[in-house]
């Protein structure tokens, strides 16, 4: 599982109050304008961009499957919102280390994942404090460590659990990585999720999710890079 990271539009954001690099081959969903409020001019717009797809389907049956699915879509978006989740992408990438004849997936096939990022508001706390209670206290959680990261104190975890028989859900156990990040103000938690259903692929999803932690600022780094060209740029000497 090779990546890379790319910059996205968002870094520009001057209210934004985190920043990170989310690695190549993770698509971001728009969920905040998939659930506008019915009459709202974000859901027209919203109806008018899917008008298209609607009329390129075969038949009536066809389009009900179709607005049936983006309704549990919308559905589980909206339960993610509820609990503070601000940012939510999916994972597609090439299993490039499987090993046939292990139980694992033959060469060149496909892991799908889901990474979120959610805050939560915490009573006034030190943040090497809050990142050791987050992990401390977390029932059915293993593999917990605790790091000091560029962006401060951090903790990791991860569960493997299977969704309820009567969720809905495909009764696949699925992996979750979580990496706690503390503001620096002590109020906020950022929460970091990496899920999978390639439980055997854990190593590789910890270590992605280490790599994205460990690239989270909570101070704009464009900010400081612009001044590092700058100072570059000065202290040249002048051609000609």
């Amino acid at each position: 599982m090779t990546t890379r990271f790319i910059l996205d539009e968002s870094a520009h954001n001057p209210d934004a109050d985190m920043w990170f690099a989310q690695p190549e081959g993770f698509t971001t969903i728009p969920f905040r304008t998939l659930l506008n409020p019915p009459g709202s001019p974000g859901a027209e717009a919203l109806r008018e961009a899917l008008a298209p797809v609607l009329d390129s389907l075969n038949d009536d049956l066809a389009r009900q499957r179709f607005l049936a699915h983006l309704g549990q879509g919308q559905h589980l978006l909206a339960a993610l919102a509820e609990v503070g989740t601000t940012r939510c992408a999916i994972g597609l990438h090439r299993d490039d280390i499987s090993a046939p004849g292990k139980d694992v997936e033959a060469d060149g096939g496909f892991l799908f994942s889901l990474f979120t990022v959610s805050w939560r508001d915490i009573a006034p706390t030190a943040p090497a404090v809050t990142a050791a209670r987050a992990v401390a206290g977390a029932e059915g959680h293993t593999n917990i460590e605790y790091l000091e990261l560029p962006c401060g104190p951090a903790g990791f975890s991860e569960t493997v659990r299977t969704p309820n028989a009567d969720s809905g859900l495909p009764q696949d156990p699925v992996l979750q990585v979580f990496a706690h990040l503390p503001h620096p103000d002590g109020k906020r938690l950022v929460v970091l999720t990496l899920g999978t259903t390639a439980v055997r692929r854990r190593a590789e999803y910890r270590s992605l999710l280490h790599q994205i932690a460990e690239n989270v600022s909570f101070e704009d780094p464009l900010l400081e890079m612009e001044a590092l060209a700058k100072a570059e740029g000065g202290s040249r000497p002048p051609r000609g």
